[in-house]
């Protein structure tokens, strides 16, 4: 499907019906703008655990949860550097 809308002098642009209704997206909801090769990527934002992290709306629970604990594991380290352990 392939649609256009203009950009305003805001530099807010519509998302077509159809794809919100596709997409399942309802104001309030975030998308994350994307700069790639091909071009600009619009994406819905999707949370897990209350927390911003992108995958891919395909990804098990079980690899959403390890990347979870991933980040939380960077982050703890991250920390103990700046910061010096508790």
């Amino acid at each position: 499907m392939s649609k256009s809308t203009r950009i305003t002098e805001k530099g807010q642009a519509t998302i077509p019906k159809e794809l919100r209704d596709k997409y399942d997206l309802e104001p309030g909801d975030e998308v994350v703008w994307l700069d790639t090769e091909e071009g600009i990527v619009v994406r819905k934002r999707t949370r897990t655990a209350g927390r911003g992290m992108l995958l891919p709306d395909d990804t098990s629970a079980e690899k959403r949860e390890e990347v979870a604990e991933e980040l939380d594991r960077r982050i703890r380290e991250r920390r103990d550097r700046n910061y010096g352990e508790a």
